[in-house]
């Protein structure tokens, strides 16, 4: 099984099973009983998260070794997260959206914690930096005459005059 299969099915179960939502912790901590041997003993989930990540690292090391998978600490799919958003967001607003999506106030927190380039990647960010950018955001002068043109045109029923 897959790790993002895993992950898709434990949000399910989280989501549909015991209807938590977008607040609750994704890895949330064991809700611990007395139980009828007067032991202590694990019966579910608190609302709550941990305090540390010791307990979480363990269950992630269990669950890979239970797969059969290398171990792979949980800041390692944060961080993985944090690359995945500095290559598909397109501006500020952005970032500080995805940032908040992983629990983070500030923006530089996500980026001071998991936002270091490679060096490799630097490289090749600096060279794209030096390639002039065609795109841009703005239309023409002649597509901006034409929407307008267009615009007036569909105002006034179709009766403007044709653009010179």
């Amino acid at each position: 099984m897959i790790f993002s299969k895993i992950v898709a099915d434990w949000v399910r179960y989280l989501r549909e099973e015991l209807l938590w939502g977008d607040d609750d912790p994704l890895f949330p901590k064991t809700n611990v009983v007395n139980g009828d041997d007067k032991m202590f003993e694990a019966c579910g989930f608190k609302r709550e998260h941990w305090s540390t990540a010791s307990p979480i690292r363990a269950i992630f090391r269990n669950a890979f070794k239970s797969a059969n998978l290398p171990y792979f600490n949980p800041h390692s799919f944060r961080k993985t997260l944090v690359t995945l958003g500095q290559k598909i967001c397109q501006s500020p607003e952005e970032f500080k959206a995805w940032s908040q999506n992983l629990g983070h106030e500030q923006v530089l927190t996500t980026l001071y914690s998991y936002g270091e380039v490679q060096q490799s990647r630097q490289g090749e960010i600096i060279q794209q930096l030096s390639t002039p950018r065609v795109e841009s955001v703005y239309p023409s002068p002649d597509e901006f005459l034409q929407a307008v043109m267009g615009r007036l045109d569909a105002q006034q029923g179709g009766n403007s005059a044709p653009p010179v």
